[in-house]
């Protein structure tokens, strides 16, 4: 197999993942909020609602979830600011299908993050309203990707021109009038962008922000191997941005970026012990360094599922936490998911 181009979506091997070693859910009883996951029909992959409950009905007790921005279902015409309206729209109806009981217990998008520009300043305001709208009660936050490199290996977000996004003016009014309306921001950059994250951070005290993957520490292109001083630099970055009160940290989401292993040229998928070792120094930093009271677990599936399976995955969260106290794995499993995405 050649060398997985890291940094790239592609549609899970079924075949392959069927390949993983037999393993028993840990802790089943544990519930999940699962508070990264996305919903979208490509060319290639479909994951809608059945494909969904299909992974959380792997073995482990997911209650809810919440829907991050994927560019999914917008609308094709009217203004281009409103246009990411219809992906909320989209998940609205999921998320009310999943409501009606028919499809089992779990609450699929209870919370709904969608995208708007908020380098359009005060003008982001009636696309924010709209999208509160839409989402039927559920709408809590926007993720404006701000993931850059210079390095064209990398591959960055469609929404992120340059290095310094969270940085700029207009952006910052945009936050503002975000914050205003009582709506978190997901904030996605690479590690070394962590800095930007906590000039955000500490000069809008109020905002609720909420890191995604880990940081984004990466592991491929010109940071091919530099394990140890890509790890020394993002250590630093989030022992930074973990002093920042209004910063919450989503663990995991690592598969595309990490290049922790080449899960394109394995013959099975890892083990959860396998996996576990693979994130735990990134995983147990954030926790000592944030809390289990501002730390919380992410799927970002389908995604992962690229490198391993649900049920895997989240074995592989509760071996890394398999010494915290009963509160704790509440809190990083639940209890911080329901807080600041003030779900129900």
């Amino acid at each position: 197999m050649p060398p997985t181009r890291f940094g790239r979506i592609t549609a899970p091997r079924d075949a392959w993942l069927a390949k993983a070693p037999a393993e028993p859910v840990l802790e089943p009883e544990i519930p999940i909020i699962d508070t990264h996951h996305h919903l979208w029909d490509r060319p290639d992959h479909r994951y809608f609602l059945d494909e969904v409950l299909a992974d959380f009905r792997t073995g482990h007790n997911v209650v809810a979830s919440v829907f991050v921005e994927c560019h999914a279902m917008y609308r094709t015409r009217g203004p281009e600011q409103m246009r990411p309206v219809g992906e909320t729209e989209f998940v609205a109806g999921v998320a009310a299908m999943s409501d009606s009981g028919l499809y089992g217990p779990t609450r699929v998008a209870a919370g709904i993050v969608g995208f708007a520009d908020l380098t359009l300043g005060d003008r982001v305001e009636p696309v924010l309203e709209a999208h509160i709208r839409a989402g039927g009660g559920r709408f809590r936050g926007v993720r404006h990707s701000a993931a850059w490199d210079a390095d064209d290996v990398i591959g960055n977000s469609r929404t992120a021109a340059g290095l310094h996004l969270l940085a700029q003016p207009d952006f910052r009014a945009g936050l503002r009038r975000l914050t205003a309306l009582g709506l978190s921001l997901d904030a996605w950059t690479f590690h070394p962008q962590l800095p930007d994250v906590v000039d955000l951070a500490r000069s809008f005290p109020s905002a609720n922000i909420i890191v995604g993957h880990c940081g984004g520490p990466l592991g491929y292109g010109v940071y091919a191997g530099k394990k140890d001083d890509v790890f020394a630099t993002w250590k630093a970055h989030i022992t930074e941005l973990a002093r920042c009160e209004n910063v919450s940290m989503k663990l995991g989401g690592m598969m595309m970026r990490l290049a922790a292993y080449d899960y394109g040229a394995l013959a099975a998928p890892p083990s959860s012990a396998q996996l576990a070792e693979y994130w735990r120094p990134y995983l147990e930093t954030c926790i000592e360094r944030f809390g289990a009271r501002r730390c919380t677990f992410e799927s970002n599936f389908p995604v992962e599922k690229m490198g391993i399976g649900f049920a895997a995955l989240w074995n592989a969260f509760k071996r890394v936490t398999a010494n915290a106290s009963v509160e704790e794995k509440l809190a990083l499993f639940s209890g911080t998911a329901r807080r600041v995405y003030r779900l129900p």
